[in-house]
């Protein structure tokens, strides 16, 4: 799955067009790297995303092409995430 898509159906960034302007925009890594919004992503993979100077990062546990909201955050796991990222994701 593309990783702008992922981003997106995991609801870890919750629109795509803002998930492609992320990756295309040097914000998003995958395993190191920077990565392009085509960029395919595959379980086990970590991705660090940075908005300002917030960074969180992530595992991919699994990959769906849909999801329910309630079961988004099964697609993933924190690695870290720093306190002002957790509340903007719960708001």
């Amino acid at each position: 799955m593309r990783l702008d898509k992922f981003l997106k159906v995991s609801r870890i960034i919750k629109r795509r067009t803002v998930a492609k302007e992320a990756c295309d925009g040097g914000r998003v890594s995958l395993n190191g790297r920077v990565a392009k919004a085509g960029s395919e992503v595959k379980p086990g993979d970590v991705m660090e995303i940075r908005f300002g100077s917030r960074l969180g990062r992530y595992e991919v546990v699994d990959i769906k092409e849909t999801v329910r909201k309630d079961q988004a955050a099964l697609m993933y796991r924190v690695l870290q995430e720093d306190e002002a990222t957790q509340q903007e994701r719960n708001a």
